[in-house]
């Protein structure tokens, strides 16, 4: 699968679900009762020029915004950028369309850069390393989000993934997602791999259990907002929805409420001196 027609799947499906990463995330909480995005946040506390890579709908450029950082954002998708727009705190804020191995930004330009559930779906990768290391200043910190793709004992998240994969293991050719981004991306080493030859130090990796509970229509909602649903035959999808609504009924709490837990990897490093 070439780059180019990764970023077409990447953009088309961001057109069809614009807002579908903060429709998913922003309703989920870890233990210490913070979204994804607040941890994203206060990793950055402090440093004055943020940029979002993959910024979306601008749901995290907005948290910083109002926290007082100097803003901007970069994205693929132009739907999602219009979003962006649309907020307030973001009216002044560059919002570009544009690539993450070609960044449209001057050497030094921030002080910090974010990324939420978007570096590890990025091809060329080690270019996007690049890229980061050449606009952040020297001692500028990288704060990533990234899908484990794993459940954190929370039920639904685990009968979610048994009811799909036969659907997408047994799906033709033309209905399968392409393969996105860089395997190495899904683990510690791998990311040092990949940041430190460019001037990043070995990265801080911790892992964040992400409570995305709720109805079990919300719970299938946030949960079927992903990429391997676009290319599926909708009357597939819509016979795992009713399977996933009937069998989640017995999961619900006294109060009705399907537990459902995500873990997410929370990578943060510097950028050195020297970037390489």
């Amino acid at each position: 699968m070439t780059t180019a027609a990764q970023e077409a799947f990447l953009r088309e499906f961001h057109a069809r679900h614009p807002a579908a990463t903060s429709n998913m995330m922003s309703h989920g909480r870890a233990p210490d009762g913070r979204s994804s995005y607040e941890i994203l946040r206060d990793h950055v506390a402090g440093q004055p020029r943020i940029l979002d890579l993959g910024c979306g709908d601008g749901f995290l450029l907005d948290l910083l915004a109002k926290a007082g950082h100097q803003v901007a954002g970069v994205d693929l998708s132009s739907a999602d950028l219009a979003l962006a727009r649309q907020r307030p705190s973001l009216h002044d804020a560059p919002l570009i369309t544009g690539r993450a191995q070609e960044l449209p930004f001057p050497d030094g330009g921030f002080d910090a850069c974010v990324s939420h559930m978007a570096f590890m779906l990025m091809p060329d990768i080690d270019q996007v390393a690049a890229e980061l290391a050449r606009i952040l200043v020297p001692g500028g910190r990288l704060a990533l989000i990234l899908s484990s793709g794993q459940a954190g004992g929370g039920g639904s998240y685990e009968l979610f993934q048994k009811l799909i994969r036969p659907a997408l293991d047994g799906a033709p050719p033309e209905q399968r997602m392409p393969s996105l981004g860089d395997r190495r991306t899904l683990h510690r080493d791998g990311i040092d791999e990949i940041l430190v030859p460019t001037g990043f130090s070995p990265v801080a990796w911790t892992s964040e259990p992400i409570d995305l509970g709720g109805t079990a229509e919300q719970v299938w909602s946030r949960l079927s907002a992903i990429y391997n649903f676009m290319p599926l035959d909708p009357a597939v999808v819509q016979s795992i929805e009713q399977d996933f609504l009937a069998r989640t009924t017995e999961l619900a709490d006294s109060d009705g409420r399907i537990p459902c837990t995500m873990n997410v990897r929370v990578a943060v490093t510097d950028r050195g001196e020297a970037s390489g």
